[in-house]
């Protein structure tokens, strides 16, 4: 199939993510969770990089179990920065705690994750129109905001940019480019 969007054209992995669930409206906690996770990994890196490592994140970071990743000990983090098939960086491995503990005040005062997290598209999905990847920016007022909240509760690595991609990779945001064959509603 031809026409997907550019950024997704460099592998198999790129391919079937894009492809099968980047986009797509998520509204599952332990879902959205592990995005966050994951698209706080790959600051400074390219997503391929995280994308191949997914199965390795999942491993370590309990099925991203909001609940157990907030009672994950020192020891536990330190085992992780160990694993090779992750990225080693130890802000970005202890902050995986930090963020469960904050999901979890989240949670205890919304409900849930995502009701919290969708609040800053209004509750359904933002669908552009870009033509081309240079369309495409690296933030906008709402991931703005939602960074700017997220901060103040205690989140770590959630910048403005982390949190625009987190908004694509989840649906939030459908930034699939006009010609691209998945662009259709999700």
């Amino acid at each position: 199939m031809t026409g997907r969007c550019a950024w997704a054209e460099h592998s198999d992995a790129e391919r079937d993510y894009h492809d099968a669930e980047w986009g797509v409206p998520q509204r599952d906690d332990r879902a959205l969770f592990e995005m966050l996770i994951l698209e706080g990994a790959q600051a400074g890196l390219s997503w391929h990089t995280v994308l191949v490592k997914r199965e390795n994140y999942r491993r370590i970071f309990l099925g991203f179990d909001i609940a157990a990743c907030a009672k994950l000990t020192d020891a536990q983090l330190e085992r992780a920065l160990t694993d090779s098939g992750i990225v080693r960086n130890r802000l970005k491995v202890f902050s995986v705690r930090k963020n469960a503990q904050a999901a979890l005040a989240v949670i205890a005062e919304h409900g849930d994750l995502a009701s919290y997290l969708w609040s800053f598209v209004g509750g359904a999905p933002i669908v552009n129109r870009r033509r081309g990847m240079g369309d495409v920016p690296a933030q906008t007022p709402e991931s703005d905001a939602m960074s700017k909240a997220l901060r103040k509760r205690g989140f770590s690595f959630v910048g403005s940019t982390i949190c625009y991609a987190f908004m694509q990779a989840t649906g939030m945001v459908n930034d699939h480019l006009v010609g691209c064959p998945f662009r259709r509603a999700k």
